[in-house]
């Protein structure tokens, strides 16, 4: 078994692996060399469906509208603990980047201004190497305790909320190593931003905090049984990362939306207010602080994110400027394809480079990924050294920097790092144009694109674009902390500033705006890369504190995004893709609408009766690594004779014709209401029902329901079956389907030895509570690990009080766009086909809806026919 872990069955995600390359090819399921030997490993599916089961109605029946008020009001509390914790977050990173930051430039510049005059430039090169390189080391030996840190985390966070579980995705040693390691990955000069990791690390802070337990620190262990389920952790990562976004950006609207577009899979009213509350309690706290600390005004609220874009206005002197024109909405369209075009290739190099790292450097000892990211920050500290040195150009100071309001709050921002100009390697009243884009934190260097007037030339611009471009799709990737979020908009500002000079020197259109120009080719550059639209424009809006700025980002993050599309998917898709995660999108083909559930289902299922012996429970999930199992009784024709003598089969006979009976009460409660019709058709109907009600004639009616056989449609089943050894009848054999039992369910009720004895009846099982059957909520127990020596492998479980009775199902003729839509809008984990007369035939999981899956299951169909 290949140990998928999301379904019921194995088969479904195993079936390519057992196949030769020759059937591969017959069914046209081949694929590029490279993607087939790619290492994969398998991803276990969240389950979002509630479980209504006894436990759970007796929370209900006790849960008065004081008791769900107050259970609200603790929900909001929560969240806005999320975002309070979350913006703390953001002020410890911000802290200690500016504090490193600031003590490495502060003694390079120190050490190339001596040196200029000395002649030994080598010696401050080996300064800043020495700071980088240390750095790097420790975002790397963080990375090495806890591999998931690595990244922006943005991909996890993705596949968790589309219900995909990632392992040690939302652990609190995720959280500690990816804030510790990005601030070192970002103070070690690497072109890597600090806020993607920022909305993984919400994520992280809203998945722990409400559980009020740690598996890293287990000391913390508060008796707080609520919310300790799939579904109410999805809700407050979802609140998490949208106020990670929020502490990054200053954009609380832009974080909710966020969390809308690439994230959730399901929303409502409720979460769209908590989400939104928790982002603005991110934001508003990481502003208190951080005004607080910098201009030692607390409660002024200044800086309402990591990256302020500063204020986008003309100068009082010159009346003939504009933000933009309509005219200038031509040119936004082009720099929208460029960027689109230009996203697309970085993506596809990034690809390239990705699929290297996981066939040559993944695979090897962990030192060598270490390696990687130190040759990355040695070739970085080289190529920025050297370039200043030698490519930059000394250029007159403009004294346009010193008026207007622009240059003002620039100066402002700034000046932690002393000057935002830099004159390494120029004469007096010069600077060093390149030295000051290099040699400066990202955040000013994109604040420099924006609002400096004429301080660039066009060579300048170019070399640092193309020398950006490719040392930022290097390292994205490595094994360091690393967000993509600035280096794309730096990168994207260099673009579009370089426009705005071509114009402005070859076309003579004085008239226009700068910075303008650099805000939309940074939209332009970062929507080309990872393809995100209405989130990204109300981000860049709140970010520049400019509405009328909507129109020009919009129709440039457009048409960016349909022009890399053309070519390839998004960055952050593109590695949930190389990492064989089964992401749901948001709907399928139309072309799929020729499959239905039957189709795609896997018939081949392992089940459990009602009642069952723990010997078989223990057999069962001791062999299988399904996480669900249908609980079923069997359509024998000989149902009479093991009613005598069989205790446990009795039982379940007991369960299934009690259902029986329930529907039959129901039918006879029906029918006598008919009789107020004048139809004669339903008088008679209803006769016929009243009859029934005499015992033997009763009898004899069940008896048919129970010997009556199901014959199954054709294309349900393949011709392999699970033993050659078996029978017709147990290939094909009915089982009427009574709900669902999740394997946690059934080693937690083992592990606390619920059962009966023979002897015994099924009432004197002890009965959990929903407190007791969700406390070792989200590690449950594995059944390997229980010391089952005090059971009696003849004693029975009676699992129908904790199993689903009512999960959601499907129909075999459904078609697959609405089993897709059902089961990603709901977040499902198992979909049971059920057919018309109650018995189950398949079980549909994740892995069964991915497109791979669909489109092969598409190609078979279409050869069949």
């Amino acid at each position: 078994r290949c140990g998928c872990g999301a379904g019921l069955c194995c088969c479904c995600c195993g079936e390519r692996e057992s196949r030769t390359p020759e059937e591969l090819t017959i069914l046209g399921e081949t694929h590029e060399e490279e993607d087939e030997i790619l290492p994969r490993k398998d991803y276990e599916s969240l389950d979002y469906d509630r479980c209504i089961n006894d436990p759970y109605l007796e929370i209900l029946e006790s849960m008065d509208n004081k008791k769900a008020q107050r259970y609200e009001a603790v929900k909001w509390v929560l969240v806005f603990a999320i975002g309070v914790c979350t913006g703390l977050v953001g002020l410890f990173v911000d802290f200690f980047v500016r504090l490193f930051t600031q003590l490495k430039f502060r003694l390079v510049q120190s050490s190339v201004e001596e040196c200029t005059e000395k002649g030994c430039l080598a010696l401050s090169l080996l300064e800043l190497l020495g700071f980088n390189l240390t750095f790097v080391f420790l975002a790397s030996l963080l990375v090495l305790i806890q591999p998931v840190a690595a990244g922006s985390g943005i991909p996890e966070i993705k596949c968790y909320l589309n219900g995909v579980k990632v392992p040690g995705v939302v652990r609190l040693r995720t959280v500690v190593c990816k804030a510790t390691g990005v601030l070192f990955s970002v103070a070690g000069g690497l072109f890597v931003g600090k806020e993607g990791p920022m909305i993984h690390s919400g994520a992280v802070v809203g998945a722990g905090l409400p559980q009020f337990q740690s598996i890293s620190l287990r000391k913390i262990q508060f008796n707080f049984p609520y919310f300790r389920s799939d579904r109410d952790k999805r809700d407050f990562v979802s609140a998490g990362a949208a106020a990670g976004v929020a502490a990054a950006f200053g954009a609380p609207i832009g974080g909710t939306l966020f969390s809308l577009e690439e994230g959730s899979s399901f929303w409502n009213q409720g979460l769209t207010w908590k989400v939104l509350f928790c982002s603005m309690a991110a934001t508003f706290t990481l502003n208190f602080f951080r005004s607080g600390i910098q201009f030692g005004s607390w409660g002024s609220f200044q800086l309402p994110g990591l990256l302020n874009f500063g204020e986008f206005k003309c100068s009082e002197s010159d009346k003939k400027c504009h933000l933009w024109t309509a005219v200038d909405l031509g040119f936004f369209i082009l720099m929208g394809i460029v960027g689109g075009l230009l996203g697309a290739t970085f993506n596809c190099l990034n690809k390239r480079l990705a699929k290297y790292r996981m066939r040559n450097v993944h695979p090897k000892p962990k030192l060598v990924r270490v390696l990687e990211s130190l040759l990355v920050s040695l070739t970085t500290t080289v190529v920025v050294f050297v370039a200043s040195m030698v490519l930059g150009e000394c250029r007159q100071m403009s004294s346009s920097r010193h008026s207007g309001n622009d240059t003002l709050s620039l100066q402002d921002i700034s000046e932690d790092v002393n000057s935002s100009i830099k004159t390494f390697f120029c004469p007096n009243e010069t600077y060093n144009d390149m030295a000051t884009l290099f040699f400066n934190p990202q955040e000013s260097a994109i604040l420099q694109l924006f609002h400096q007037d004429g301080t660039f030339s066009p060579v300048t611009l170019s070399l640092f674009f193309l020398l950006y471009f490719l040392l930022s799709c290097w390292t994205y990737g490595i094994s360091v902390p690393s967000g993509l979020f600035v280096p794309s908009l730096l990168c994207g500002a260099a673009f579009g500033r370089l426009v705005a000079n071509l114009l402005k020197s070859y076309i003579g259109l004085d008239h226009i705006y700068s910075g303008t120009f650099a805000l939309i080719g940074a939209a332009a550059f970062l929507g080309g890369v990872v393809r995100m639209t209405i989130s990204l424009t109300v981000i860049l809006i709140e970010s520049t504190n400019e509405i009328t700025y909507g129109l020009p980002i919009m129709i440039t993050l457009m048409v960016a995004k349909w022009t890399g599309d053309f070519f390839n998917k998004g960055i952050y898709d593109i590695h949930v893709n190389l990492r064989g995660v089964p992401l749901l999108e948001w709907e399928t083909g139309v072309e799929m609408d020729k499959l239905r559930a039957s189709d795609i289902m896997e018939p081949n299922l392992t089940y459990v009766y009602p009642h069952t012996r723990i010997q078989s429970l223990v057999s069962i999930l001791r062999t299988t690594v399904h996480h669900a199992f249908p609980v079923v009784t069997e359509n024998r024709g000989n149902e009479r004779e093991f009613m005598k003598g069989n205790q446990l089969i009795s039982n379940n006979i007991k369960f299934k014709k009690s259902s029986i009976l329930t529907r039959a009460g129901e039918q006879r409660k029906r029918s006598q209401s008919m009789k107020s019709y004048p139809s004669s058709e339903l008088r008679n109907m209803c006769d016929e029902h009243i009859a029934t009600e005499e015992p033997p004639e009763k009898e004899d009616l069940l008896q048919q329901m129970l010997e009556r056989r199901y014959t199954p449609y054709p294309n349900l089943y393949p011709d392999q079956s699970p033993s050659e050894e078996w029978t017709m009848e147990e290939r094909f054999r009915p089982l009427t389907f009574h709900g669902l039992i999740l394997r946690s369910q059934l080693v937690t009720l083992l592990d606390r030895g619920v059962c009966y004895s023979e002897s015994q009846s099924s009432a004197s099982q002890p009965r959990l509570s929903h407190a007791e059957m969700s406390e070792d909520y989200p590690r449950y127990p594995d059944i390997h690990d229980l010391d089952l020596t005090l059971l009696n492998p003849r004693m029975i479980v009676d699992v129908t009080p904790y199993m689903n009775p009512s999960p959601f199902t499907v129909s075999p003729n459904t078609h697959v766009s609405q089993v897709f839509n059902l089961f990603r809008t709901m977040g499902l984990r198992h979909l049971p086909v059920v057919n018309a007369v109650g018995e189950v035939v398949g079980i549909i999981t994740r892995h069964n809806l991915t497109h791979e899956f669909l489109q092969a299951r598409l190609r078979q169909h279409c050869q069949t026919i």
